[in-house]
């Protein structure tokens, strides 16, 4: 298995996207078998509720307080803390605060191409 050269990286350096009309996001990490990138939500963003087939992800806290709801369980995430979603898990990454969330995201393998839509739950927990 031939590996890439490595490099060290930043957000200032990485390639930027723009998602959900109001996030952005950072590819710090691109391979096909695992994805890390950083993004950043505004107050009273939320992503579209879905669930990835056979990607793993975890999702940490950098900056503010997010609600990650994952199968109707509310997980409230604080910096310096995170969360495992596990393949096949209906989940939702939100900003109900008044101030910006940074997070990581770690998906593997990647997540981009995995991505299916997910009903809302009956009564989140």
């Amino acid at each position: 298995m031939h590996e890439e050269p490595t490099t060290a990286i930043s957000r200032d350096g990485a390639p930027h996207y723009r998602w959900g009309d109001v996030c952005d996001g950072w590819h710090l990490l691109e391979c096909d078998d695992l994805s890390v990138i950083e993004e950043c939500m505004p107050p009273g963003a939320a992503e579209q509720r879905h669930r990835h087939a056979r990607a793993r992800q975890f999702f940490y806290v950098l900056e503010g307080d997010a609600a990650l709801e994952i199968e109707g369980e509310i997980h409230h995430l604080a910096r310096g803390v995170g969360v495992h979603v596990p393949p096949g898990a209906a989940h939702q990454m939100r900003n109900e605060s008044a101030a910006d969330v940074r997070f990581m995201v770690v998906s593997a393998p990647k997540s981009h191409s995995d991505r299916m839509p997910a009903e809302a739950p009956d009564r989140p927990r």
